[in-house]
């Protein structure tokens, strides 16, 4: 890269807008950090245009049957995976909740749930969406309705063989938490992609993250001065105020 071209890319990180009595060095860290900024975006970008590109996944091996029910009070039925796309749409994501038949609901899948119900009426514009349990559907609902989870397509994996062959489960029985895309396709549904980063050995003093990038709690608390906290995860329910 020239001097000229560098000396241009930079230039186009800044911008004149100054917030009231900052001072020069923290202006000149400001832009060092939106360079940095500017290129994540750029990278986050490509990743998910890597992501996109990937050739179909393998077709499923069976038509999984959920019982599905939602917070209301509609008779729960039996649905097959195939017919979790609504019409019009050929694209899936299921999020593999983490709560097992015996086990609590776990606090850090709840804040991420929480926070998918409240964008579900948005993304199924685009893609049909569900929630997946190993928790028998009573137990799911009554859950649910205690969150207040009414924008969600509410599915027990009770009874199948989903969890473990997509590994929201392993081979003790233990619970994950994995978000999943499956595509409808000519020859029958595929998996396109699940996030793989709990799947290798987390970071260093981080957890897994792997679906962080979804996640509002941990974007709000990564714009702050004090960050996420060394050993802060969020609860079920809080003291009231």
């Amino acid at each position: 890269m020239s001097a000229s071209t560098s000396s241009s890319r930079s230039a186009s990180h800044r911008h004149a807008n100054r917030f009231p009595n900052e001072s020069p060095e923290y202006r000149a860290a400001r832009d060092a950090l939106l360079e940095a900024e500017r290129d994540l975006r750029d990278r986050v970008e490509a990743v998910a245009a890597m992501r996109r590109a990937l050739p179909p996944g393998g077709r499923i091996p069976q038509d999984y049957v959920f019982e599905e029910g939602s917070t209301g009070d509609a008779a729960p039925r039996r649905v097959k995976l195939s017919e979790l796309f609504v019409h019009g749409q050929d694209t899936l994501v299921l999020y593999g909740f983490m709560f097992g038949p015996h086990d609590d609901a776990c606090p850090m899948c709840t804040s991420f749930i929480d926070g998918l119900n409240g964008n579900a009426i948005h993304i199924e514009q685009r893609v049909s969406l569900g929630v997946v349990a190993k928790s028998p559907l009573p137990r799911l609902r009554d859950y649910a309705r205690s969150r207040g989870w009414n924008h969600l397509r509410l599915l027990s994996s009770a009874g199948t063989t989903f969890n473990r062959d997509y590994y929201g489960e392993d081979d003790r029985g233990a619970q994950g938490s994995i978000i999943h895309v499956f595509a409808k396709k000519d020859d029958g549904v595929h998996h396109t992609y699940s996030c793989e980063l709990n799947m290798l050995p987390a970071e260093e003093g981080q957890n897994h993250r792997h679906i962080d990038l979804m996640w509002p709690l941990w974007n709000v608390l990564d714009l702050t001065p004090s960050g996420r906290g060394a050993d802060w995860y969020p609860e079920r329910s809080y003291p009231s105020k």
